[in-house]
């Protein structure tokens, strides 16, 4: 059960205590009545009770359609609704709140003094009902149009629109900051400086030595490969930095065979296992069945020195106590000692579930390297020979990026369309998330780290971000 689902129960039976209290409060104050006042008075307090169970059934189902048209938030339709279906959510938790803040008042102020009764009679029974019966009445309306939507049954992963597939050719021909990661990488990878001509060495003696041949061949072969990972926030350059690897010279030279593969937040092993395949043989694979489409990848990384690169893996790849990944992982096993995967993950449990050795660390790029990409990205040219104006305007504005490669990308974008001074300063005194941004921009990119945030913490975020100095932390 969620931790919304926890406290909505124990609030209802808070309540109910509530109406325990109330119901002994009008009997012991029946001389103040007639007796059709005070049945009047009981059935009110009845229909309340009655209201306050139905929502306790109602809520945890509102939380949970909630999380699901989120992922469908990029709907026209669902962004003009959700809105909506939580404010009246809200409104229905504050409506609780107020009910638990009465009954801390009667056992402060007495269990049956006049006091609290009267303002629990003017309060409550004479205004909540009408409250409460236009809560459950938008609940209703709301959930209703959701559910018409195919809401309910939606899966809880991104469409391929909102998260564009990743290939393994660079979008930048240049990589700012990260020599040392890739140095660290390219040293994880056990690749020796001089590999080309080992191999080249090697063709020439397979050619003139046929025991040779078959000592390359019988190669010992590793129980699991071995995982790196490439760990850092969204937008951080994860990605590139893979990209970058997987093209590297040392690496092609190194490697059979290299393979990428974009995981994002759905981790279908069927999949996955057919990409894989397409990516050694340039042909589709059609069957569906998982223990053939295994046996058919075996065939092809068997006794080969394998690079493979996973980008992007999420939580759903640690399903099933981490079943899932192990049967991914099992046709690896005939690779050639020497093969490497490499995954890319913003999640601490992805990495700590898949790793076999330390991960790499991506933080946001540091002082003047930062500001050298972020001119390239604003005007074109890391030279020093820009407006200079704009230049002070620019460095106001790093502060705002935190070192994020796609942040700089974004803004440098938005920068570039207008070099006047005006357009700069009116972003740099804007929010950035107020700015208009394309799908693949930063906030869409950090966006599906939102959406894996529990129900309640995702309130907290929400709460936090009302209040400046706290944005900024966020």
């Amino acid at each position: 059960m969620s931790l919304p689902a926890i406290g909505i129960i124990g609030a209802i039976n808070e309540c109910v205590t509530l109406f325990r209290w109330a119901k002994s409060a009008i009997s012991s104050l029946h001389s103040r009545w007639s007796g059709s006042q005070e049945q009047s008075l009981q059935d009110g307090v009845l229909l309340l009770e009655s209201g306050l169970q139905r929502l306790r059934d109602t809520l945890p189902a509102m939380y949970d359609l909630i999380n699901k048209a989120e992922w469908r938030s990029h709907e026209e339709n669902v962004t003009k609704l959700l809105p909506n279906l939580k404010d009246a959510v809200y409104e229905a938790e504050d409506l609780l709140d107020e009910f638990t803040w009465y009954k801390m008042k009667v056992q402060v102020e007495g269990n049956a003094s006049q006091s609290p009764f009267t303002d629990f009679y003017d309060t409550i029974i004479q205004g909540s009902f009408n409250k409460l019966s236009d809560v459950h009445s938008r609940l209703n309306l709301l959930s209703s149009h959701l559910e018409n939507m195919g809401i309910r049954g939606v899966a809880q992963r991104f469409d391929k629109l909102v998260r564009p597939e990743t290939t393994s050719m660079p979008n930048e021909t240049k990589i700012f900051g990260r020599d040392k990661e890739l140095k660290q990488v390219l040293g994880f990878l056990n690749i020796p400086t001089n590999s080309k001509r080992k191999r080249a060495i090697s063709s020439i003696n397979a050619s003139t030595s046929a025991s040779a041949s078959n000592q390359v061949s019988n190669e010992s072969r590793i129980s699991a490969i071995p995982v790196l990972s490439i760990v850092g926030i969204g937008g951080v350059g994860k990605t590139t930095l893979a990209q970058h690897i997987t093209n590297h010279q040392r690496v092609k030279s190194h490697f059979e065979l290299i393979i990428w593969v974009c995981v994002s937040d759905d981790f279908d092993i069927k999949r996955l296992t057919k990409e894989v395949i397409q990516s050694c043989n340039g042909k589709e694979a059609t069957s569906d069945n998982l223990d053939a489409l295994q046996r058919a990848l075996i065939n092809h990384v068997d006794k080969k020195r394998l690079f493979i690169v996973l980008d992007d893996m999420w939580d759903d790849a640690m399903k099933e106590n981490g079943q899932c990944w192990k049967r991914f992982c099992a046709p690896f096993r005939s690779v050639q000692e020497g093969s490497v995967m490499l995954v890319t993950t913003r999640c601490p449990t992805v990495d700590e579930g898949v790793r076999t050795m330390d991960p790499a660390i991506l933080e946001g790029l540091k002082d003047e390297l930062f500001w050298n990409f972020f001119k390239l990205c604003a005007f074109g040219s890391e030279s020093s020979r820009n407006d200079p104006e704009l230049e002070s305007i620019g460095r106001k504005i790093i502060p705002k990026l935190k070192g994020s490669p796609l942040a700089a990308k974004t803004l440098g974008r938005m920068l570039s369309t207008d070099l006047q001074a005006s357009h700069w300063n009116s972003i740099l005194e804007h929010e950035l998330w107020e700015l208009s941004q394309q799908e693949t921009d930063i906030l869409p990119a950090i966006r599906l780290s939102f959406m894996y945030l529990p129900f309640h913490l995702k309130q907290c975020f929400s709460f936090c971000a009302v209040y400046p100095k706290l944005r900024l932390q966020i």
